[in-house]
């Protein structure tokens, strides 16, 4: 290979939206960008429009665009999750050479990421699996970026990805996030707190219409009120665009949209994680299944002409008063959600050996991605405070903020469920915190039952540790079960 044509710094397989953005973004900090897509004429039509002028390279084949690169050679996909990277992989192994560099970009399971990080390892690749946040705008003008999988790749991209990210008080929203799947496990995490948070504003938006009877415009000017204080984020920022919007015909548009939620599966991946983890990540679960509950439309149709609610449907309490309820529930929810989130986010790191820097995932998240916000200050002060903390619930800030809106959260809670208002986020956040701050829970019940008809025992207060099966009818017998669970 000579010199002249191993020109570019890193190549970029998968030219969408994304893939071009991440490729402008890399040129605008002064590198050299090899694209490539498996339809070759979308890299024509690149570099005749978006890329014209830039120093942006094509390449019409895998083979020339690794010839085009400088070594140790990184290349990055941002194609479709599942199949379609491993297959991309396969075609790069034969062309590629020991020492080389494989990002993937895209929201991949972080299960598939340790298996292709083990896979590749013993092929003497290195591999990345980076979690992209941001959306087009975020690609390109700075995401947030993290980065994870063989660490010994870290140093020849590290230049790339901290250039490009975006930046909060100069310092970038990309650090490296630990071994195999770790980058893509907190993505998946921060994905999943993006359900939460889009889902409680969605609960704060329905009760302020049917319990408040609020306009859209009085609603919208409310969220840009609540965007000056302490829930100042891009989700509540958009939602006060979106509910003023109006189209032409001087009508809003929001009205007009259906009712029924899409989604992509990182949502529903943060509450299989839960599960399989044993983590109470219930605010994150809820909003998928309000998603899903959403999807039922047609069945909800039907449903609403036979199906009573409360008789009392009429709000008669004070409205600016319970509009700083619903302000103060909103932000105690949100607090419990990131709470739950990097619960998950400790139990992982446990099982798989991650050294997750909490505090360095809630400056990742504090620009360029979709939940950034300066909340997530507040989360790094506590982890720099305190590396080891548990749960954010235990921090001084947390705790205050927390009994500062108990009693709003309770109120909120109680009055729409009162008037028959769905608020599932809301209440799975106030039944979580009442929940964790219980020195007792009636879940020796449930031991008791399980003893009962399955003989699965149980422990005593006074004998943890030791395991009891107790003949509770005087019929059954004293072996107690080991082979089966229910």
């Amino acid at each position: 290979m000579n010199k002249t044509t191993a020109e570019a710094d890193i190549a970029l397989i998968g030219l969408a939206v994304m893939g071009q953005n991440l490729i402008l973004n890399m040129n605008d900090h002064g590198f050299t960008v090899c694209a490539y897509n498996r339809t070759t004429d979308k890299v024509d039509h690149f570099l005749a429009n978006e890329a014209k002028g830039t120093k942006v390279v094509g390449a019409k084949s895998l083979q020339e665009m690794v010839s085009k690169l400088k070594k140790p050679r990184r290349v990055m996909l941002l194609v479709k999750a599942g199949q379609a990277v491993d297959d991309f992989i396969a075609k790069l192994e034969p062309l590629l050479e020991p020492g080389d560099i494989i990002i993937d970009g895209g929201n991949s399971e972080y299960k598939d990421t340790q298996r292709r990080c083990k896979e590749l390892k013993a092929k003497g690749f290195y591999y990345v699996g980076s979690g992209v946040s941001g959306g087009e705008e975020g690609a390109r003008y700075g995401p947030s970026l993290m980065p994870g999988g063989h660490q010994e790749a870290w140093p020849h991209i590290k230049d790339i990805f901290q250039s490009i990210a975006a930046k909060v008080d100069g310092q970038p929203c990309c650090d490296w996030v630990g071994d195999d799947g770790a980058g893509h496990f907190v993505k998946m995490v921060h994905n999943g707190i993006e359900y939460g948070d889009m889902q409680l504003c969605c609960e704060a938006f329905h009760i302020m219409k049917d319990v408040l009877g609020m306009s859209y415009d009085e609603m919208s000017e409310v969220f840009n009120e609540w965007n000056k204080g302490e829930l100042c984020s891009f989700l509540i920022e958009i939602t006060s665009d979106i509910l003023k919007y109006k189209e032409k015909d001087g009508k809003h548009l929001l009205p007009k949209i259906l009712d029924s939620a899409g989604q992509k599966g990182t949502g529903k991946w943060t509450a299989i994680s839960a599960l399989e983890y044993g983590v109470p990540v219930t605010l994150i679960g809820e909003s998928v299944f309000a998603r899903c509950l959403s999807a039922l439309k047609e069945e909800r149709v039907k449903a609403s002409q036979v199906l009573k609610g409360p008789s009392k449907v009429k709000f008669e309490g004070d409205k600016k008063a319970f509009i700083e309820h619903i302000r103060k529930a909103l932000y105690a929810s949100k607090i419990i959600s990131y709470a739950q989130g990097f619960m998950l986010m400790r139990e992982a790191a446990k099982i798989h050996n991650w050294r997750l820097n909490y505090g360095g995932i809630a400056l990742m998240w504090r620009g360029g991605c979709i939940i950034r916000s300066v909340f997530l200050n507040d989360i790094k002060n506590a982890f720099d405070k305190n590396p080891e903390l548990s749960n954010l619930l235990l921090d001084d800030f947390f705790r205050d903020a927390i009994h500062n809106c108990q009693e709003s959260l309770r109120e909120v809670v109680a009055t729409a469920a009162k008037l028959g208002i769905p608020k599932p986020a809301f209440s799975t956040a106030l039944d979580f915190y009442d929940g964790y701050r219980s020195n007792v829970l009636p879940a020796n019940l449930i031991q008791a039952q399980r003893d009962y008809f399955g003989a699965h025992t149980y422990e005593l207060l006074t004998q943890p540790g030791k395991f009891i099966h107790t003949n509770w009818t005087g019929k059954g017998g004293n072996v107690s079960s080991t082979s089966y669970n229910a």
